[in-house]
């Protein structure tokens, strides 16, 4: 699949405004911006697993296509909910816990770039890779 692989963080647009909108602190967004973020993702059939490796932390998640799951963010947000294929994007669905308020994720590859869009109440964010 063309998300196999790892892939290293290289770029942020709108990312600190949305990690305010999100509710994280100003010390917490400027952290977060520069957290040499890198996602390794295998894909066998349809079950995922994405590891994540950055300044702050390292975890691995396996999700299945469809399946909910909880995920907690870097800040300690707490999430439920389903990442799902259509075409070629990955298409995450989440609700926060603390609020129930929708989060909103895409990951597709765009000119050889894992890019992640994120949008939570009106505010749009991307996070851009390059592949190692």
């Amino acid at each position: 699949m063309a998300f196999d692989g790892t892939w290293k963080i290289d770029r942020n647009e709108n990312y600190d405004k949305f990690m305010e909108k999100m509710g994280i602190n100003v010390v917490k967004r400027k952290l977060a911006s520069h957290d040499n973020l890198k996602l390794t993702i295998t894909q066998e059939g349809n079950k995922f697993t994405v590891k994540e490796s950055s300044t702050f932390r390292t975890i691995e998640i396996v999700f299945e296509l469809g399946v909910t799951f909880n995920y907690s963010l870097a800040d300690g947000t707490e999430l439920t909910g389903t990442w799902n294929l259509e075409g070629n994007k990955l298409v995450g669905k989440f609700k926060r816990v603390d609020n129930g308020n929708e989060l909103n994720a895409l990951r597709e590859i765009i000119g050889g770039e894992l890019v992640q869009t994120y949008t939570y109440e009106g505010v749009e964010a991307k996070r851009i890779f390059k592949k190692e």
